[in-house]
């Protein structure tokens, strides 16, 4: 799935010549934390976000440094400071360096650019222009729609081609040995036998099975193998 397919369009964005009153009113209209800025021509160009009204004189919350503190950064770090509490428009106080996805973007590459930046939200571009947007509850959508397309009905899928997937998949994870394994599929009801030597393999196993389609239930008849005693306890569930 690519960023084209889930991401939403068109987007509301404002302009670098906006004032921050205009930015203020259309985040909270909107209910979102950060909007796209683009030029007259649709290229983006920043981003303005909650982050960007944290210091506002208006609001008595300017950030106060130690004189000596300022001698040492030198008068740019100031007049930056001055700009972000003073400025009366939106490209005086947005975040200029944008992170942003192609519309060609895997989800996977998207999920990973989310968490190493720690953002919540990516604008999407076509060359330099803005497309659209992805939040992270667009992926939560894409996710019930798959969800919804993977789930199979009873019957659908027969008992040795769901035994065929969950040995792949066993096989493809690592976690557990097939060949430790007895496994029975009867009618969509899969019987986990065998042996296991760390009890976290259990519920892997267990979510495994759940996750090939047709399954209906899953019995777990597992027998833990205490690795320095020899010990075996049988921890049977179902669901």
């Amino acid at each position: 799935m690519l960023a084209s397919e889930i991401m939403v369009s068109p987007v509301k964005s404002i302009g670098p010549e906006a004032t921050i009153e205009e930015a203020v009113e259309l985040l909270l209209s909107m209910h979102v934390s950060g909007a796209p800025v683009v030029d007259g021509d649709g290229r983006l160009i920043g981003v303005i976000s909650e982050a960007d009204f944290l210091h506002r004189a208006e609001l008595g919350t300017t950030k106060r440094r130690p004189r000596w503190i300022e001698f040492l950064l030198g008068p740019g770090e100031s007049a930056e400071a001055y700009v972000m509490s003073h400025g009366r428009k939106v490209g005086d106080i947005m975040t200029r360096e944008v992170v942003s996805v192609n519309v060609t973007a895997s989800l996977n590459e998207i999920v990973d650019l989310m968490e190493r930046r720690r953002i919540k939200r990516l604008p999407v571009v076509s060359g330099d222009q803005l497309v659209g947007i992805i939040s992270r509850s667009d992926l939560l959508r894409a996710l019930s729609k798959t969800l919804v397309a993977t789930k199979a009905a009873p019957g659908e899928i027969s008992d040795q081609a769901i035994l065929d997937k969950l040995m792949a998949e066993l096989k493809n994870q690592g976690f557990a040995s097939p060949k430790s394994l007895d496994v029975k599929v009867d009618h969509g009801v899969v019987t986990l036998k065998g042996e296991i030597f760390d009890e976290r393999q259990r519920p892997a196993l267990m979510v495994a099975a759940e996750n090939i389609p047709g399954v209906t239930k899953v019995i777990d008849q597992l027998v833990w193998i205490e690795p320095f005693s020899g010990m075996s306890i049988n921890n049977a569930k179902g669901f």
